[in-house]
């Protein structure tokens, strides 16, 4: 069995999981990008990507496959990353996706949790250049993701969090700090 290590990243919209998933594999680390099931299915329908489709295609993929529907379906890319290498795992959304992780790959799986102050969150997100939101989007996405994809439960029993309230400086500091005692 590997001995590689799993990091499932996880925290709301706009708490900078990507720039963190970034710095795990600036050292090194394999990256399994949770919502790009969602992009390769927006693509695959000829779907513009915006918010209302995302979340129209991520409901409906929970509604087929079932909660755990992410999880499920990147097993077996999680597994070949993760004998490869130490994996971060980008997006890790709902309780059913925690719980069949934690299920198949047991203490090897350590979730951290990026946090950052709510008005922080959705000033970054009015001005991130990729898939931007505004204050009334964001809220509606942060409703739909607590409600309908159960997202708190992962955040609420994560292992470890990084509170990203700062600059990219401090944030790379939280990250090695987190590496190094783990």
């Amino acid at each position: 069995m590997s001995q590689n290590k799993i990091i499932a990243l996880v925290g709301m919209c706009g708490t900078g999981k990507s720039v963190v998933c970034d710095l795990f594999c600036e050292k090194g680390f394999n990256k399994i990008y949770f919502g790009q099931v969602t992009m390769d299915e927006l693509k695959a329908r000829g779907l513009q990507k915006n918010e209302q489709n995302e979340r129209m295609v991520r409901e409906e993929l929970r509604r087929v496959h079932g909660p755990a529907a992410f999880a499920k379906l990147l097993l077996p890319s999680i597994e070949k990353a993760q004998d490869e290498g130490d994996t971060i795992l980008d997006g890790l959304y709902s309780w059913s996706e925690y719980k069949c992780l934690k299920e198949h790959f047991g203490d090897r799986l350590i979730v951290a949790a990026v946090i950052t102050n709510r008005p922080i969150r959705y000033e970054r997100l009015t001005t991130r250049e990729i898939r931007p939101l505004t204050n009334e989007e964001a809220l509606s996405r942060d409703l739909a993701e607590i409600e309908k994809l159960e997202k708190g439960g992962p955040i609420a029993m994560a292992d470890y969090f990084i509170l990203n309230n700062g600059d990219v400086e401090s944030l790379c500091a939280q990250v090695d700090e987190f590496l190094s005692n783990i």
